[in-house]
Parts: structure tokens; sequence; C-alpha cells
């Protein structure tokens, strides 16, 4: 088996990825800021073919969504090469708990595949609390969901970023400055977080790939959880670090992330 090796880049078009069978990409800061396409994206995406899938934390849509949403911006993946923290999220809930009671804190796309999952929408006795990235968070719906935990529902976190960065390089508030509020409200909650820097998105994409972990590499900005899953799931590294100038504020931002990453947050891997 090949070493496990990181290499780090600048561009995406200085990435070497001739040599692996299936490529992984993360999406916010790699291929898209603020739902535009960054330089060099389409012709990475062109050159991997069919090779690439997305491994991303975001859980604000559904494969469905986000496919129609990159293909306006002229970066055609297919649904199925699509791997995002929140829709995999609710899959496995409703996997493991069939019809279960989940009080569902996310933007609608996820609320939809719950309802399509035969998942109850829950506001009293819940199983599970899933919180992911909701713009619509408020200090009552906080106040409900501690409620709800402490009353013995299980909390399930889509992923622990603080911020991903915008086309600027400044942070947009993620699902860990949500779970961060949890935490100053009830230090004592344990949560279990499903995206990245677990390997489980990872691991359900080469399984889809048909693609053992040595033959495939993982592009990802960010060291933390980008290149902490690739490493746990045993793949090639290749970090994409934008110029200082560029990405500054962002880095700065992730780099003090440390008190609410998710090893730190009774993280748990499916």
């Amino acid at each position: 088996m090949r070493a496990r090796k990181t290499t780090t880049i600048q561009w995406l078009g200085a990435a070497d990825i001739d040599d692996y069978a299936a490529i992984l990409c993360d999406l916010d800061g790699c291929l898209i800021a603020a739902g535009n396409a960054l330089p060099g994206a389409k012709e990475f995406v062109r050159a991997a073919g069919q090779r690439l899938s997305i491994v991303s934390n975001n859980s604000a849509d559904t494969s469905v969504t986000l496919s129609r949403k990159l293909t306006a911006i002229g970066l055609p993946l297919p649904q199925e090469s699509i791997f995002l923290a929140g829709e995999l999220t609710v899959r496995m809930i409703a996997a493991e708990q069939p019809g279960a009671r989940v009080h569902v804190i996310a933007e609608q796309p996820l609320h939809q595949l719950a309802a399509d999952l035969g998942l109850e929408r829950a506001d009293e006795r819940a199983d599970t609390v899933l919180l992911a990235r909701d713009t619509r968070f408020t200090l009552h719906g906080l106040e409900k969901a501690l409620r709800l935990l402490e009353q013995g529902a299980e909390l399930v976190v889509t992923n622990p970023d603080l911020s991903h960065p915008n086309a600027d390089g400044l942070p947009v508030p993620e699902t860990g400055s949500l779970l961060a509020a949890f935490k100053a409200c009830a230090p004592s909650i344990t949560a279990r977080v499903i995206g990245k820097p677990q390997p489980f998105l990872i691991d359900a994409a080469l399984t889809a790939a048909g693609v053992g972990a040595s033959d495939a590499a993982f592009v990802g900005d960010n060291a933390t959880t980008d290149g902490a899953a690739a490493a746990l799931a045993g793949l090639d590294f290749i970090h994409l670090v934008a110029p200082p100038s560029l990405m500054a504020n962002a880095n700065a931002l992730r780099d003090t992330a440390e008190p609410v990453q998710p090893a730190a947050a009774e993280a748990s891997a499916c």
C-alpha cells in the first residue's frame, strides 16, 4: 500500500491527480465561494472527470439541490457524486431509527428530506435533536432544543465547522457556531458529530466509487477538518492553501477554533 502523504498547493491547477482512481474534494474554499466558482474550479472538475466526488460539511443542501446550483455556475456534478454532512446525517438517523421523532434545526432542504424519509417532526418528546446550519436560528429555538435534550433526546450534529469563508475571505457562521451556543448554555452536553474530521463522509464516497483509500486523494483547504479526515480514512491529502492576502481572515479564525472542534465536543464517528 502506498504511504499516505500531504502535498501543499496554492491553486487547483497544481494538484497532481493523474495517478488516483478517485478524487474527493471539499467544496467551500476549494471549488466555490459565496455561490460562485473559484478560479481553476471548472478546469479541475473537467480534469478529474468521473473520478471526482464532492465531500463537504455543507449542511444546508441535499445532493439534489446542490447539484442544480453547481451545474448553474458551470460545475456539472451529478447528485450521485455529492456527499454532504447534512444529507448523510438525516439518512443515517432514518436508517438507525425508522420513523423516529426528530426536532430538526436546519434549512428547508433537510426538513423536507427528513419528512420524505419518514421521520416525524417533533417539538415535544423528541428522540433526536438534529443540529445543522440554520439561518433562522433563534434564542427561543435554542431554549426549546435544550429542553428536549434535558428530557433525554440525543443531540446529533451534522458538522463542527465554526465558519466557512465567503468570497472576501471573511467568515460565514456555520453549524459549529450554533453548537458553541448549546455548549455555552449547557457545558455538559454531549453530541454525536457526523461530518469531517470524522471519516464517515469519505468512507461513503469511497464505497460508492468502489475505490480503496490507497488509490484516492482528498483535496481540501482546511487541515483541521479536511486533512484530519483524510488521515483518519487513510487517503493522501492535497492541501489547497490560498495566498495569505486573500484568505488571512478566514485562516486566522479557523486556526483559533480549537475550543469547539469535534474531538473536544465529545464527537464520535458513526
